[in-house]
């Protein structure tokens, strides 16, 4: 991830991947073109790094030449399209080819070839290396294309926004979620992890997501998950993943303009991590870290059978479910542990005090992400 300026970009179009989308429009022009020596005209600003990339691969004489044209205004493509260093060379009869960096509305292509309209060129072919078929407007030919890509804007290799990023030798794609920060939150019955999670969602505003109640508030409401989910329940059988999956992702996308979430109850496995950090990602976002509260266990075992005198939950007033209840709870955190450590997001936290002492020490933890 990088920034520039105000906004955040993630990896995209590597580096390799750029240099094999050149080589082969370099192989298809030059096959075309045989013993012609045709004219590249480079659009700039964008275009000086793939025209100098593609010139140097090109395996036959060829002259170049420039012209500048403005269209961007931060990281929107403008309809008002600016001739800013024209033609200088007849080109009467020749060959030509333009070199696009990235072709998106059409606009600056229209303008192209308003240009040549007049220059009685031999043939006018376009080559761009980025195209965005979403996004294009336009009914002219696209001769050759390196890379076809979604409609959002990227930067790198050219390519700027408000004048930062043409240097580096990769694509970055902006995030369309610009800063969140995302938490699973784990911790053994007794430990006070519901009472920690409100905490935490007031102070740094995230949205609480609790595995259990999705499940209650769909299955309440008989949506078509919560229908399919009290399916297999009702069979005795465990909901498939994918069914979890995007009950979550209808609630990340019911708050998407959250500074973040908290995830409680879930992952349980390495599959569902897995699966949980594609979700993340199809919202230009991640996992932040996994936040597991550390406690004794004759410390919860203490704690639940005090609640249990006022819960009234079975499950808090039997001492062997107790106790069984946390050697489940070890046997999934070990798995997800190991899975987060991986990735240098797993985070332990002493849960043993009081409720403001373990407070400081979760957001000890967050402050630093």
């Amino acid at each position: 991830m990088i920034k520039l300026n105000d906004l955040y970009f993630k990896p995209f179009i590597s580096e390799a991947e750029i240099d094999t989308a050149v080589q082969r429009m370099v192989d298809e022009i030059a096959n075309d073109f045989k013993d012609d020596v045709p004219v590249f005209i480079g659009i700039l600003n964008g275009s000086f790094m793939f025209v100098s990339d593609f010139v140097k691969k090109y395996p036959k004489p060829c002259e170049v030449t420039f012209i500048k044209l403005a269209s961007y205004e931060g990281i929107k493509s403008s309809e008002d399209i600016q001739r800013l260093i024209g033609l200088t060379q007849d080109l009467t009869g020749r060959k030509v080819i333009i070199l696009e960096d990235i072709i998106d509305s059409g606009n600056t292509l229209e303008e192209v070839h308003r240009i040549f309209e007049n220059e009685n060129v031999g043939e006018l072919r376009i080559a761009t290396l980025f195209y965005k078929p979403e996004a294009y407007k336009k009914d002219f030919k696209l001769h050759y294309v390196g890379l076809e890509i979604p409609n959002k804007f990227i930067v790198g290799y050219g390519l700027d926004y408000n004048g930062l990023g043409r240097d580096l030798p990769e694509i970055y794609q902006l995030k369309t979620t610009q800063h969140m920060t995302n938490l699973v939150l784990f911790g053994p019955p007794g430990a006070g992890k519901g009472t920690q999670a409100e905490f935490l969602k007031d102070k740094y505003n995230l949205v609480h997501i609790s595995t259990g109640d999705v499940f209650r508030y769909n299955i309440k409401n008989e949506t078509a998950l919560g229908m399919l989910a009290k399916s297999f329940m009702d069979k005795g059988e465990l909901v498939p993943d994918q069914v979890t999956i995007d009950m979550l992702s209808a609630e990340v996308e019911k708050n998407s303009d959250a500074k973040g979430f908290i995830f409680d109850g879930f992952p349980r496995t390495n599959a569902q991590a897995e699966a949980l950090d594609k979700l993340m990602d199809s919202k230009d976002s991640q996992i932040n870290a996994m936040i597991a509260l550390e406690v004794d266990d004759e410390v919860l075992v203490g704690r639940l059978l005090e609640r249990g005198k006022t819960s009234g939950r079975k499950d808090d007033a039997d001492e062997s479910i107790i106790r069984n209840r946390i050697t489940e709870y070890y046997k999934k955190t070990a798995i997800l542990k190991d899975y987060y450590s991986a990735q240098d997001k797993y985070f332990g936290v002493d849960g043993v005090g009081s409720i403001s002492e373990i407070t400081k020490r979760l957001n000890a933890v967050i402050d630093k992400l």
